[in-house]
């Protein structure tokens, strides 16, 4: 190579390098302005306090069902309350400690295959009035119900305002449907409970049990009224 070459080639290496600082220059550049906020935006991102939130009530509310070895069943329905700061029970004495049980009171429900109430039992660990401790009592009422459709409107009815205490009485109304969900297993070993145009009962009795949707579709063809599905070939 001669030294004329030798000097064109390294001059051509240097313009090449000068390049390439230029256009990295240039894309740094972008990407910063891009990663970085205007001022404009950064103010409006940090004038916006962050969102908290102070706890004042803790509501718990369990429902369990059992099989028992006499053939009855039982509902169990328990609802408790708390506080994370000191309380004073309102138009009383009473002052309970934070976290303490404000409410921590419940209902059994004794019940055969047939959804009859045979017992009924109240329990309170806690409540803010000690005249609570009784209005379990009032519950009696409901030994002989049966636990079946309108069966809240009926609790509701029999238990609203003095006659029993509105804890207990929410309570009972999501009960019935705990009932029926204990029993789900031995009502699948069982045939349709049928209707008198003899379609089962269970049709339309819920959004997924509706006539034109797929449950009833692979269940119960025959009352399926929806859009019939096109076979592929």
């Amino acid at each position: 190579m001669t030294f004329e070459s030798q000097w064109e080639w390294a001059g051509a290496v240097h313009l090449h390098a000068m390049c390439l600082s230029l256009v990295n220059s240039a894309l740094n550049g972008i990407f910063s302005a891009m990663e970085k906020p205007s001022s404009d935006a950064a103010e409006s991102m940090t004038s916006v306090p962050p969102l908290t939130r102070e706890e004042l009530h803790f509501r718990r509310i369990d429902m369990r069902g059992w099989r028992r070895s006499d053939g009855l069943f039982e509902v169990e329905g328990r609802v408790t309350d708390r506080k994370p700061h000191e309380f004073k029970v309102p138009n009383g004495t009473k002052v309970v400690a934070p976290n303490a049980a404000l409410h921590d009171m419940g209902v059994k429900l004794v019940f055969d295959d047939n959804m009859l109430v045979h017992e009924v039992f109240a329990f309170t660990d806690a409540a803010p009035y000690t005249d609570c401790l009784t209005a379990g009592e009032t519950l009696q009422t409901l030994k002989g119900m049966r636990i079946a459709a309108g069966w809240g409107a009926e609790v509701t009815r029999r238990l609203a305002g003095a006659n029993s205490c509105t804890h207990l009485m929410q309570l009972l109304i999501p009960m019935g449907t705990t009932a029926f969900q204990s029993l789900t297993t031995l009502r699948m070993e069982r045939p349709d409970v049928l209707n008198d145009a003899g379609q089962p009962k269970k049709i339309n009795s819920c959004y997924a049990y509706a006539a034109e949707r797929n449950i009833v579709m692979h269940k119960w063809p025959t009352f399926y009224t929806g859009k019939k599905q096109q076979e592929t070939i």
